[in-house]
C-alpha cells in the first residue's frame, strides 16, 4: 500500500526534516558556543575575558583616544553588517513577486514542477535569518554606542574609586553587543544555508550540515581560537603550536 508522504503547499517530509535540521543546527550551535562545556571555552567566551581586560587597562591608559577608535571600528563593522542584512531584505521581498522566474530555472534544472507559493515559502525561510541578523546588528550598533557613553564617563583618574567599577559595567555593555553581533552573523550564516532549499531537501541538509561544521570549528577548533587562547585572561597558556591539552567531557 502506497503512502503519500506530501503535505499541503507541496512540502513533503523530507522537506519538513531539513528544516527542522536548519532549525535545530540554528539554535544548538549558538547554545553551545555561548555556553560552552567546562575546560573549552568558545572563542567568544575567550572575547569577552579580552574585553574585560581591555577595560581594566582603559582606566589607566592616557590619552584614551586609542580606545574610542578600537569602538569606532566595532561600530563601523555593525553598520556595515546591518546595511547589507537591510538591502538583501529588500531584495528578498522583491524576488518573492518573480517566483515564475525561479520555476523557469528550476524546470531548466530537471527540478520538476515547484507551486510558487513553495518557492515564496523557502524565500521567507531565508529572510527570516536575514531579517534577524538586521535586527541583532541594529542593536550591537546600538549597544557600542551606550558602551561609549559609559566609556566617556568613566573618570580619568585611576586612582578614582569609581574609575574601575564604571569601566567593569562598560565591558559588561561590550560583550553584550559583542554577543548580538555574533548572534547576527550566525544568522547571516544560516541564512546562506537556507539557499540551499532551493535545490530541495538535499540541498538544504548539506548546506546546514557545512555551515554548522564551519560555525563549530571556527569557535572551538580554529587555529585562530589557539592563537587566543594564549594568555587569554583567567585562563591556562597554551603556547601557539603545542598540543592543546584534553580535559575531561571535551
Amino acid at each position: 500500500m502506497h503512502i503519500d508522504t506530501s503535505l499541503p503547499g507541496a512540502f513533503t517530509t523530507a522537506d519538513l526534516c531539513a528544516v527542522a535540521w536548519l532549525f535545530l543546527a540554528w539554535l544548538s550551535i549558538g547554545w553551545v558556543t555561548e555556553h560552552p562545556p567546562k575546560g573549552r571555552p568558545s572563542v567568544s567566551v575567550l572575547m569577552n575575558e579580552y574585553r574585560r581586560e581591555w577595560m581594566r587597562h582603559f582606566v589607566a591608559r592616557d590619552p584614551r583616544i586609542f580606545d574610542g577608535n578600537i569602538l569606532t571600528t566595532l561600530r563601523e563593522g555593525t553598520a556595515f553588517f546591518a546595511s547589507a542584512c537591510l538591502i538583501a531584505v529588500g531584495g528578498g521581498l522583491a524576488l518573492i513577486g518573480k517566483t515564475d522566474q525561479l520555476a523557469g530555472v528550476a524546470r531548466q534544472f530537471d527540478l520538476g514542477h515547484v507551486p510558487a507559493l513553495k518557492w515564496e515559502i523557502k524565500i521567507v525561510v531565508v529572510l527570516f535569518f536575514v531579517a534577524n541578523a538586521l535586527l541583532r546588528f541594529v542593536w550591537s550598533h546600538r549597544l557600542f554606542g551606550y558602551c561609549a557613553i559609559m566609556m566617556a564617563s568613566v573618570p580619568n583618574s585611576a586612582g578614582d574609586p569609581r574609575a574601575l567599577p564604571a569601566a567593569l559595567q562598560a565591558a559588561e555593555i561590550n560583550i553584550t553587543a559583542a554577543r548580538s553581533f555574533n548572534s547576527g552573523l550566525r544568522c547571516v550564516y544560516f541564512a546562506l544555508g537556507a539557499l540551499g532549499w532551493l535545490a530541495g531537501p538535499p540541498g538544504l541538509f548539506l548546506a546546514t550540515s557545512y555551515v554548522l561544521f564551519i560555525s563549530w570549528r571556527r569557535e572551538f577548533a580554529s587555529n585562530s581560537r589557539r592563537v587566543i587562547l594564549h594568555g587569554a585572561p583567567g585562563v591556562a597558556r597554551v603556547p601557539p603550536g603545542e598540543p592543546q591539552r584534553q580535559h575531561p567531557g571535551d
